[in-house]
């Protein structure tokens, strides 16, 4: 008889623990040991957080544990027990480990010892079945599903129902996230109660009926100071869509601004000359010319398709000098300028804020970190077994973006979603912008760094997105080149892992098929396109995200400085715009009062959240445990980096550091 002890770890996740009767079996090379229930009494045993030990024994010695075997039953009703890890010591004293993280209700399930294996690896028949097992029925488990032509294809579910338990919140984080809603919606309610009596504001002073108990420092900021055009001019750096400007070096055909139109603005030199110098700057809004405006309640909104020139003074702040509303040049389409009234002049930056809002939250927000992110998650659970490395590299920063888009979509193509009620696009527009804008996505624009030079942008001063991701991206790059580098000695093993090219295939041929010469790998032929490719999808799950995300309440609860509608037409003269006509324009006392409440509850870190750097236990090897303690270690530095920047400044910029950087898009 031989004497095993085990080790049996539940999560910590409220509801973690469970009921249900546990079995585990043993499965060596040279046999089984008996199948014993390790649930030492009645309730309790399996209890949230708990650690439990048992002995199991065997007629013989197991030799090498191939598989560690739970299955678990209901005691009454189906309940859901949330298995960590499994570890085993044997006679001798050693200790292997077999992660799960999975949830586990009337199953059984085979895990495998923690040690990362390639398919080349695994050269004993009994493991190749079971990669070749595993991947067959999460193929059939994860389907892929369009959801609309020229847009990324999604997760086969109709609704978080659909989907496997795995892949959605715990109860904990779906709890807070509902209490969080409720709070939001019903302070909504009281602020839409309090301003019951009239549908449309009629000063920018009304704005404060509803901007009480709002706790953000920049927003209070902005309330202070969004008149003003260096801080219209910062948005565009540190705002909530820091990704489209661009350096000018030639004028736009369609954008026939002047000398003489600038001359006050540039001081004694010349267009042509600051171009030279690279200090003029492009936003160009041409995604959105054509787009289907929304008509909520019965009343049409408006859309515009602006182009603002920015000249980056001797101050280092950028300021606007030249508005375009429209991207046809023509008497109805005047150039805006800092010199005309005083109310022409920020309707035009109201106009444009408004147009970077429908672009950031549909386009930077939806499109490029959920939508395409939801695409590495499908491919990654089809192609990569869970004991593969780079399965258990993106397992941590893929896990819920299906249950997030999923409830998105639904919401976003509902008649009573957040896009019907308060949007200036509504589900036409929607579905026609991101069309347009999935077909126009190269890989280049996932890459921070290449994005970067591409625009021109990457000697800015004060660009705080720019500098603090780059640090991000940096360390996230040297993490992924040491565990590549690790389980891959040269670029052949890389070439000739035919489970990663199945997942760059499924990836880029299926998830992503309607781009064309996008510039994605089909394949992966050598270590350094790996890290690229790797260092692309977790900055895209989890940095990228944060920094697109987590402003949005700070930049958008003063509604007048990014409202995301607007229910009058773009002027098409001066000296026509009255403060009358600016509130007309503006959003209403109900969509203003959603504004706030969506951006509130969307733009916060989650409580209980994993952030970047946090991989639990999926990897066992010392070595790998070691790097990843050092990427930690970079992380904390970049973070001390970033708060000692922060000191110096009056607009603090925190979106990107790391300790408020989740591993995976949860909201």
């Amino acid at each position: 008889m031989t004497t095993y002890k085990v080790t049996i770890k539940t999560g910590e996740a409220l509801f973690a623990g469970a009921w249900s009767y546990v079995y585990c079996t043993l499965i060596g090379e040279r046999g089984n040991s008996h199948k014993t229930k390790v649930n030492r009494w009645f309730f309790g045993a399996l209890g949230q957080g708990s650690v439990i030990q048992h002995e199991i024994t065997s007629d013989q010695d197991l030799g090498t544990i191939h598989f560690v075997e739970l299955t678990v039953s209901p005691f009454f009703v189906k309940d859901y027990w949330f298995c960590c890890s499994v570890t085993v010591e044997n006679p001798e004293g050693n200790s292997f480990q077999f992660p799960c993280y999975k949830w586990l209700a009337d199953c059984t399930i085979r895990l495998r010892e923690g040690t990362a294996k390639r398919a080349c690896d695994d050269w004993l028949p009994i493991f190749q079945s079971q990669r070749q097992d595993e991947l067959r029925e999460r193929q059939q488990l994860y389907r892929w599903k369009l959801w609309a032509p020229n847009l990324p294809r999604c997760i086969d579910a109709e609704s978080v129902d659909d989907l496997l338990v795995d892949l959605r919140f715990s109860s904990e984080k779906e709890r807070n996230f509902k209490i969080s809603m409720a709070t939001a919606f019903g302070v909504l309610q009281v602020k839409r109660f309090v301003n019951m009596f009239g549908e449309s504001w009629t000063t920018i002073e009304n704005f404060d009926n509803i901007f009480w108990k709002v706790k953000s420092s920049i927003a209070v900021y902005v309330r202070e100071h969004w008149m003003e055009d260096w801080l219209f001019g910062y948005q565009f750096l540190n705002g909530f869509n820091p990704v489209l400007i661009q350096k000018c070096g030639k004028m736009p055909v369609n954008f026939p601004v002047t000398d003489a139109m600038v001359r006050n603005s540039l001081g004694c030199s010349t267009l042509e000359q600051e171009m030279k110098d690279g200090n003029i700057f492009i936003v160009n809004y041409e995604m959105l010319d054509g787009i289907p405006a929304n008509v909520i309640k019965g009343v049409q909104q408006y859309l515009a398709a602006p182009i603002c020139l920015l000249h980056l003074n001797k101050q280092n702040q950028m300021m606007p000098i030249a508005i375009q509303l429209k991207q046809t040049p023509g008497e109805d389409n005047p150039i805006f300028l800092p010199s005309d009234s005083e109310l022409d002049w920020l309707l035009a930056k109201i106009w444009v804020r408004s147009s970077d809002t429908q672009h950031f939250e549909l386009i930077s927000h939806l499109l490029k970190t959920h939508l395409i992110a939801e695409s590495f998650s499908v491919a990654t659970l089809r192609q990569l077994p869970s004991v593969h490395p780079i399965y258990k590299l993106l397992a941590p920063h893929v896990r819920y973006t299906m249950h997030v888009n999923t409830n998105a979509r639904k919401d976003l193509m509902s008649s009573d979603g957040i896009i019907a009620k308060a949007f200036g696009i509504g589900a036409e527009g929607l579905l026609v912008l991101s069309q347009k804008e999935f077909q126009a996505l190269t890989y280049q624009s996932l890459c921070l760094p290449e994005r970067l030079e591409h625009h021109g942008v990457k000697d800015i001063k004060g660009y705080c997105y720019k500098d603090d991701g780059l640090l991000v991206w940096s360390a996230i790059h040297s993490f992924v080149s040491n565990i590549v580098t690790f389980y891959y000695e040269n670029d052949q093993l890389v070439k000739n892992d035919p489970e990663l090219q199945a997942w760059i295939q499924d990836l880029t041929e299926v998830g992503l098929q309607d781009l064309k010469n996008s510039g994605f790998p089909t394949s992966l032929s050598t270590r350094v396109e790996l890290c690229k490719f790797l260092t692309v999808v977790i900055f895209t799950c989890s940095a990228q995200h944060a920094a697109i995300n987590n402003g949005q309440y700070d930049w958008g609860a003063w509604v007048p400085n990014s409202p995301i509608s607007m229910r009058k037409p773009p002027p098409t003269n001066k000296g026509i715009v009255t403060m009358e006509h600016i509130m007309e324009s503006l959003l209403d006392v109900t969509q203003s009062c959603t504004q706030m409440a969506f951006s509130w509850i969307i733009s916060p870190p989650q409580p209980g959240m994993k952030k970047l750097g946090d991989y639990e236990e999926y990897f066992t090897e010392e070595a790998v445990k070691e790097t990843i303690q050092k990427f930690q270690e970079e992380l904390k530095t970049i973070n001390h980096m970033i708060q000692e920047r922060n000191k110096g400044l009056d607009l603090k910029y925190e979106y990107l550091c790391p300790e408020n950087i989740e591993n995976s898009i949860t909201i």
